[in-house]
């Protein structure tokens, strides 16, 4: 089973945090994403790519957009590398200092209060805002100062005696900082890369923030925290969905995950047919950063509570749409009534309204929006009324008598003057509603149980104030078609795992940490205990930055267990012994892991994943679940793991060419994998002493780093002449095109003079190879290329510090396992 320091679940304002603060710190960090990496260019926009932009493996869809219907609201939230901040609209607001609030009596009975205080984040909203890169709206540069939007916002508020502003902006205007904004205008590269390797440009206003920017002008967290991450060394796995979690005997814990195979991803397939995944595979690690999203996050603490034991009852609580309400003003003009607003020109939202706090203290933004520029031709047709419909009929059939073959004016007519896409106006509006709703599991699907009734005044105080602003813009308001019902849509669910200040208060401390589990960690939007009031990704990073502050503090008490691993020796003539504590490794014996008991139900986290049901979940659809006879692993066996990091040069073959292992013009590639062996005994008496191979290899000819699909190794097989042992590797994946390759390799154990003992354990002959290949295909597959690998002494001082095992009696498999592994050698290499 694969092991390192931190899982993180997820890769928004949280978990991207989270990754870069504890890889920076030299941690082992894998974060897992269950949505796909999204590059420059790679965002939907034609009918076709955006009718499969959502999310719904159960259906092959694996988009960004992912929605939610409950019985009281509806919601958009995100799914990606980089989470919320793709789809976003850019806004880094602090939340208000006044709206820290401490016990605050709440309509309906409780109260909302902050365990936390904006001095407590003022330094990490500092260290975000940097990090991020976030500017104003430059209206006083030329080429931005014509924004008729944002000047329109400004006159009205003025003449309403209101506090206008214009907002931090996680978007690039400028080329570089202190250089003056142009649109367009290539972007300078950070210190720490770009993950994504593809050249970024400046905003070039064309309104399609939420639907990801093509431009990567936006400085979304795969452009920032996440490229940094992974320069630190953190695995970012896409398309590698959570199924549960549990706590492992003796501290850390155990995650259980699938993996998608989207069929659209490899040539040939279109997307239809069955969901495909690999799986359930389980990783181990002593830090697990919950991050997955309000909804993400709350389902796997209510689905795995049977794991929890003494989890607060404050778990599902303190549900709030932090406000969010969508609005549209119809026919705008600015304020001389002369000039079109135009919506759709600039980012989606550059300034915003704050309005005072009122009796009840809960008070308000107002936001201008905006759209893509093609969502124009939706608005007029949605607008072509039968007037104009009658009007061109009629033209038509005049043209027909009078035998007129120009249509031209006569469907310039029908399409209109854009009068009512170029003046509509779409207003955001956010603030303190009222935090009393609940997340729960009914029927094994997330729901929420909450309504707008309790918050009616502050939804009512802010219809009326936008209806002001629109009767200064000479426009018409229209609600969204939600509220005719009543209903909210949120695209900033927050709380089901509020921090407090005890578990009586919330699930999490202030800093994130879940009440009685040390190493698990809330780091998104579900630990807010009450809405941020403004936009709220700012706020959850800074407390995520906060929280890995702590982790670091306080690292040195959170040691990982290291398990013991047998001197490895050959007492061979000219061969210096090599043992654990040689290089500098403690030895310490692994316990056996007993179950923990959980009501009637035995819960082994040692050696199995929790077995608590798979149900489906979430509004109206399954919340990817897996299926019911999905096996615990390892019952009544032993398994070991370990992990080996492997490095070196391949070289490219020309189709029909000979594959060489060297040469000038190598091209880099490296693997980690965890080789697990599932049994113990299994894999000691079965000939081809076979086990798993989980991780990644990066290759900047496969389009980087890559998840590896599925791999196998075999530990000293037999080679083609008398004597001769290999360790042969093999190792399927997709590159970065979606066509799917393997890497086969082996290292030759040749019976000679015992110093060739390093060099040959520690040299890997491989090729990579077109298609996914088995092994007795190697032969007929296409090279594309060919190399060799090494292993480093570094990493294998630090491979003989992974040793790991599960189940019964690990200090007796550790033994086993050397005492095959030396005799082997001591048959190749020993005397005689």
């Amino acid at each position: 089973m694969e092991h390192v320091d931190a899982v993180v679940v997820g890769s928004g304002f949280g978990g991207a945090v989270a990754a870069c603060r504890l890889a920076e710190a030299g941690l082992s960090v894998v974060v897992l994403e269950r949505g796909r990496a999204y590059a420059p260019g790679e965002f939907p926009r034609g009918p076709a790519q955006l009718g499969r932009a959502f999310w719904d493996p159960a259906e092959g869809l694996y988009g960004m957009f992912d929605i939610w219907s409950f019985s009281g609201c509806d919601s958009v939230v995100s799914s990606g590398l980089g989470g919320g901040s793709l789809v976003y609209a850019n806004v880094m607001l602090r939340k208000d200092e006044d709206w820290f609030v401490h016990e605050q009596a709440l309509p309906g009975g409780g109260y909302e209060s902050w365990p936390v205080t904006r001095a407590d984040l003022e330094p990490h909203y500092d260290a975000v805002e940097r990090m991020i890169g976030v500017s104003p709206y430059p209206l006083t540069s030329p080429g931005f100062d014509d924004t008729l939007k944002t000047l329109a916002m400004r006159d009205a508020a003025a003449e309403l005696g209101l506090d206008w502003r214009l907002p931090p902006l996680a978007v690039s205007f400028a080329p570089s900082p202190g250089a003056q904004p142009s649109q367009g205008a290539p972007l300078a590269a950070a210190a720490y890369g770009n993950l994504h390797g593809v050249p970024r440009r400046t905003c070039r206003l064309c309104g399609e923030c939420d639907l990801g920017c093509n431009d990567g002008a936006k400085n979304s967290l795969d452009h920032t925290y996440l490229s940094a991450a992974r320069h630190h060394g953190a695995d970012l796995r896409t398309l590698h969905e959570v199924r549960r979690i549990g706590p492992r005997v003796g501290g850390g814990y155990d995650v259980q995950y699938v993996e998608h195979m989207p069929r659209e991803d490899e040539a040939g397939e279109d997307g239809d047919g069955p969901p495909r995944r690999t799986g359930p595979h389980t990783i181990s690690c002593d830090r697990l950063v919950l991050a997955a999203g309000t909804y993400g996050t709350s389902y796997l603490l209510l689905k795995n509570r049977a794991a929890f034991p003494g989890l607060s009852a404050t778990i599902g609580s303190r549900f709030c749409g932090n406000g969010d309400m969508l609005a549209f003003l119809l026919r705008a003009t600015d304020r001389s009534r002369t000039r079109p607003i135009r919506a759709s020109r600039g980012p989606v939202i550059t300034s915003a309204i704050r309005l005072d706090d009122g009796a009840d203290g809960r008070g308000a933004y107002i936001e201008d929006g905006g759209y893509p520029e093609f969502v124009d031709y939706l608005v007029e047709g949605a607008d072509m009324r039968p007037g104009r419909v009658a009007r061109f009929l009629l033209r038509r059939m005049r043209n027909i008598l009078t035998h007129d073959t120009n249509l031209s004016a006569e469907f310039a007519d029908l399409i209109g003057r854009g009068e009512l896409s170029g003046t509509s106006l779409p207003l955001l509006g956010m603030g303190r509603d009222v935090p009393d709703g609940r997340l729960r599991l009914r029927d094994g699907r997330l729901d929420v149980d909450w309504t707008a009734e309790s918050s009616e005044d502050y939804y009512e105080r802010l219809r009326a104030i936008m209806r002001r602003i629109g009767d200064v813009l000479g426009a018409e308001y229209a609600d969204s078609p939600p509220w005719w019902r009543r209903r909210i849509m949120t695209v900033h669910p927050l709380g089901g795992a509020p921090m407090g200040r005890h578990p009586g208060e919330g699930v999490c401390d202030p800093y994130g940490e879940v009440f009685g589990f040390p190493g698990l960690y809330v780091a998104d939007g579900a630990a807010l205990p009450g809405p941020v009031g403004a936009n709220p990704s700012l706020t959850i990073a800074a407390l995520a930055d906060r929280m890995s502050t702590r982790i670091l503090e306080s690292r040195a008490s959170l040691a990982a267990p290291l398990a013991g691993v047998g001197a490895v020796m050959v007492g061979a003539a000219g061969v210096e012994s090599v043992g654990v504590e040689s290089v500098g490794v403690e030895s310490v014996e692994l316990p056996a892991v007993p179950p923990i008991e959980v009501g009637t139900e035995a819960v082994s986290m040692g050696t199995e994943t929790v077995s608590m049901g798979t149900e489906a979940v979430s509004g109206g659809r399954p919340f990817a679940a897996g299926r019911a006879d999905e096996p615990s692993v390892f019952e009544g066996r032993t398994s070991l793991w370990f992990v080996e990091e492997m490095r070196g040069l391949l070289t490219l073959v020309p189709p029909g060419g000979a594959a060489r292992r060297s040469g000038a013009g190598g091209r880099p590639m490296a693997f980690r994998i965890t080789i697990t062996i599932d049994d113990i005994d299994r894999f000691l008496t079965e000939p081809e002493h076979e086990a798993r191979a989980e991780g990644w290899i990066e290759a900047d000819l496969c389009g980087g780093r890559r998840p590896i699909a599925g791999g196998s190794f075999n530990l000293f097989v037999p080679g083609e002449t008398a004597g001769q042992r290999r360790m042969c590797y093999r190792l399927r994946f997709w590159d970065a095109d979606g066509r799917p390759r393997t890497l086969a390799g082996h290292k030759e154990i040749l019976p000679g003079a015992p110093t060739r003992l390093w060099l040959d354990t520690s040299t890997l002959h491989a090729r990579l190879l077109e298609g996914h290949v088995e092994e007795d295909g190697d032969d007929d597959a296409a090279v594309v290329a060919a190399g060799t690998l090494r292993i480093l002494p570094s990493d294998l001082v630090r491979m003989l510090t992974t040793f790991r095992t599960a189940g019964p009696d690990g200090t007796g498999a550790v033994t086993r396992f050397c005492r095959f592994f030396l005799g082997e050698l001591w048959e190749v290499y020993g005397p005689g």
